[in-house]
């Protein structure tokens, strides 16, 4: 399989994904609007994915799929098979542990979240927040084997299942929203609660996916439960290597979720539904984050760690150099439609039922701060791979800690003077001073070097850019979109022909301008 082609598979299949997961806002944000208690869910759903990016897709992928990757190209099928069962023994050792001391300790880690909720009495936020979080955090557990299994099967090439399960835990929740809900209502029970329970269905589906994937390729992983099975798992020089690997991944991802923990705490000390505007901002901003960035990472991973093991330089700078530009490509104008189109497309998408104007408008200057970063942030998910293909996972940490630090610097002066979308600002400038520390340290140690014909491929693409904007900014105008509120219908239909519109003009701007498509699928 093609990198374009494997690429185009995940990305369509994350497209799914992201459509229902934006049907899952709309009506989650339909039914409950922005509230204190929204506020709650949305804080005790990160606690678990903070976790879950710990655990899964995080330091745990980071490090367990280039020495799967090496295993494979260096020892053979049957090896990296024994690795994999005991890797997975230790893993859920791990988790069994890590989800009960999470359920007793679920006060503390919302207090340290988001202490703020405290502060909002209507509702009991605060009480509310803990309860879902103890309802959720076996989540972390179910979502941490699907890494584990996603790693396995994109290291055979097996890129479908994987990308795909993320939908059943948006199919669990729209269910949970919509029938949960309203049946916990007329059991006198808080409906809020539904959505969690909709989390913990959707890890459950999401795992058991995996396992009939895994067992036809043979790779179904035999789990040790005993104390003996565990001491030798851990023993296993695979395993040693992975954790070795781990602790300064965990240190990497560990900077990452201090930066949104601190940012959350931040918003939820600001007006009520801060934490909410920021969340529904950021499902926005995950859509082109994920056709794009997961699925170059997802893909580039396992081959540029293959690429490694067999020393093969001038491949694995090629295929850098592909997804960097790819990167520019598609990235460049999807930030500047954040940022010039980001009222239509949240007005489109969430302004129904309790989703007010005044919420419109908050989680667009969200939105356009997020949009600021937008290229840093696809970029990271190609540079860093680069690295950690290498196993070097200590260089991005180092980075990573020092843009932490820019980042609350930054939160010092642009929250008093934007609030919440000071927080979506810092981090998207954040997130470009990353993506360029990462290209210039790849550039200087000679593992990358560009392909010719970068300058005029720039140019290109910023000037195919430039009239999308022009175009992008009329449609904004002619419109008044919030006030379409109550002709859902038309009010999508022109939302459907502008982005049609936009793509034409975007991609014919390019082609005039010299530059032919087909080179990223041969390459």
């Amino acid at each position: 399989m093609s990198l374009f082609k494997a690429a185009s598979t995940v990305s369509l299949l994350t497209l799914v994904s992201r459509i229902t997961g934006l049907a899952r806002e709309l009506l989650i944000a339909s039914t409950f609007g922005a509230s204190a208690l929204t506020d709650a869910f949305n804080v005790a759903f990160r606690i678990p994915n903070l976790f879950r990016r710990l655990f899964a897709e995080g330091a745990f992928s980071q490090a367990f799929v280039p020495v799967l990757a090496a295993a494979k190209t260096q020892e053979g099928e049957a090896a990296t098979q024994v690795l994999i069962g005991r890797v997975a023994t230790v893993l859920v050792w791990v988790l069994l542990l890590t989800c009960v001391v999470g359920v007793l300790g679920a006060p503390l880690l919302v207090w340290a979240m988001a202490s703020g909720l405290r502060q909002v009495e209507a509702g009991g936020a605060f009480e509310v927040a803990v309860v879902m979080t103890r309802w959720m955090f076996p989540y972390i557990a179910f979502m941490s084997l699907v890494a584990l299994a996603s790693g396995v099967l994109n290291t055979w090439k097996r890129f479908a299942v994987p990308a795909a399960t993320p939908v059943l835990l948006n199919l669990a929740m729209i269910g949970a929203a919509w029938l949960g809900a309203p049946w916990f209502k007329r059991m006198g029970i808080e409906p809020i609660y539904a959505l969690a329970l909709g989390v913990l269905v959707g890890g459950a589906l999401q795992l058991g996916v995996q396992i009939p994937a895994l067992r036809r390729l043979g790779l179904l992983p035999s789990i040790g439960l005993s104390w003996r099975a565990l001491r030798a798992a851990w023993a296993d020089p695979h395993t040693q290597r992975v954790a070795k690997l781990m602790a300064p991944a965990l240190l990497g991802v560990s900077v990452a979720q201090i930066s949104l923990l601190i940012n959350t705490q931040i918003a939820s000390h600001l007006a009520p539904g801060s934490v909410s505007w920021l969340s529904y901002a950021d499902r926005l901003m995950e859509f082109p984050t994920a056709l794009l960035g997961v699925a170059l990472g997802v893909v580039l991973m396992p081959q540029l760690a293959a690429a490694k093991a067999s020393n093969d330089v001038a491949r694995y700078s090629s295929m850098l150099d592909w997804g960097l530009r790819l990167v520019v490509l598609l990235a460049v104008p999807c930030a500047l439609a954040l940022l010039t189109f980001a009222k239509p497309l949240v007005a489109v998408l969430y302004h129904y039922g309790a989703f007010s104007e005044r919420d419109v408008q908050q989680t667009t200057v969200a939105l356009m701060g997020w949009g600021i970063g937008l290229v840093g942030v696809i970029a990271i998910k190609v540079l860093a791979p680069g690295y950690y293909a290498s196993q070097d996972i200590r260089t991005p940490v180092r980075i990573a800690v020092v843009v932490l630090l820019i980042t609350q610097l930054l939160n010092l002066g642009l929250v008093p003077l934007f609030q919440h979308a000071g927080l979506s600002l810092s981090i998207g400038i954040g997130a470009l001073v990353n993506a360029l520390w990462l290209l210039l340290g790849l550039l200087k140690r000679g593992s990358y070097r560009p392909a010719p014909g970068w300058g005029l491929f720039v140019l290109q693409v910023l000037a195919a850019s430039a009239l999308l904007t022009v175009f992008l900014m009329w449609a904004a105008a002619a419109v008044d979109w919030t006030q379409l509120q109550a002709q859902a219908w038309t009010r999508i239909g022109l939302l459907v022909l502008t982005l049609a519109g936009a793509g034409l003009i975007y991609f014919g701007a390019v082609w005039a301008a010299g530059l032919r498509l087909m080179q990223f699928i041969r390459r």
